[in-house]
């Protein structure tokens, strides 16, 4: 068999979520090519609880502890590797609950994830979902994935793009309330957003080039020139205006209720959603299960699946693995060509 020349970092996610269950699923289903290799950093007892629980293979080829057992199943051809920690007491575990301990152990496995890459043994990271609360409750200052990695691989900026099934939606913001969402579409910030998009899409083959990069308008039918608000006129056309004068290829804004369908039917190479919600529905609405989320300028590669832990089915094996499928296939179609991607 030929050996693994690049490997995926996969976190635990919420051990208490259906994180573990998409993991086993995904990589019993998952085809990947021959040289990817997947490093899944979890509580080993964990997973065999979930394989027992809901009647399933952890399909692992190797599990390890530490690095130089790490070395020497990627040296023997291992391809799926179990990468333990020591965080979870079964005594105090529970499918459904938010958990300090569980998301101490989300972080740490996260932590790990980067740890991985850089020092050469992953080439990208590939998250299930994470609990906001559970990571409150373990004092973890950050809110969501981006956040972290952002945190612990000193980036300033980190680009989050949703991809469902072709439909590429960049987010001028993401994780503030609507009223301060609203507040922060400013023609400074927009410009820099475009800037950004523009590039990352520029400089990788997954965008259609001959197209242009649209922006979502914010108000009902973008503000009908300040009837339903002035953003538009003050912030949004202004920003679009400055970006074309640099080059770009941009075009908007253009209505919400179309702009979306126009990008999947293929009339734009991405669409710059300004607020959370507004990118997430029209996603999500699309291809619920098989939305994944991509972040960008990171110094890696990161997808993950665009849903959460569900705690409601957590244990009971009804989770869909179809969003981390996507994720670990994404992430190695895109490695593949490393400097293509960063």
């Amino acid at each position: 068999m030929m050996q693994a020349k690049r490997y995926l970092a996969v976190p635990s996610g919420d051990p208490a979520g259906i994180g573990p269950e998409i993991i086993v699923k995904a990589l019993k289903a998952v085809r990947l090519p021959i040289d990817i290799g997947v490093i899944v950093i979890a509580d080993a007892p964990v997973f065999a609880k979930v394989a027992t629980d809901l009647g399933l293979k952890a399909d692992f080829d190797a599990v390890v502890n530490d690095e130089e057992e790490l070395k020497r199943a990627i040296q023997g051809g291992s391809r799926k590797i179990l990468y333990t920690q020591h965080i979870v007491d079964m005594n105090q575990f529970a499918y459904g609950k938010i958990n300090a301990m569980c998301g101490r152990a989300a972080y740490v496995s996260a932590e790990t994830a980067v740890h991985l890459v850089q020092k050469g043994f992953a080439r990208a990271v590939v998250t299930p979902p994470l609990h906001k609360e559970a990571l409150k409750a373990a004092g973890i200052e950050h809110i969501g994935y981006t956040e972290i990695l952002s945190a612990l691989t000193s980036t300033k900026k980190a680009i989050t793009m949703f991809d469902t099934m072709g439909l590429k939606i960049f987010f001028h913001s993401r994780h503030l309330s609507l009223r301060k969402a609203c507040d922060a579409v400013t023609k400074e910030s927009l410009v820099d957003t475009i800037v950004t998009c523009d590039r990352i899409s520029k400089s990788n083959p997954a965008f259609d080039q001959r197209l242009s990069l649209a922006v979502a308008g914010l108000n009902p039918h973008s503000g009908e020139h300040g009837l339903f608000g002035d953003e538009e006129v003050v912030s949004i056309e202004p920003a679009i205006n400055d970006a074309r004068a640099k080059g770009i290829d941009v075009v908007g804004p253009i209505g919400a209720d179309s702009v979306f369908y126009q990008t999947r039917m293929g009339k734009y190479r991405a669409v710059i959603s300004l607020y959370h919600d507004q990118g997430h529905i029209a996603a999500k609405t699309y291809d619920f299960n098989r939305t994944i989320s991509i972040t960008w300028d990171l110094p890696f590669l990161r997808t993950s699946v665009d849903h959460g832990t569900a705690f409601d089915i957590a244990g009971k094996g009804l989770a869909d693995p179809n969003g981390m499928i996507r994720a670990l296939e994404v992430a190695a179609e895109y490695t593949c060509s490393k400097e293509e991607i960063l």
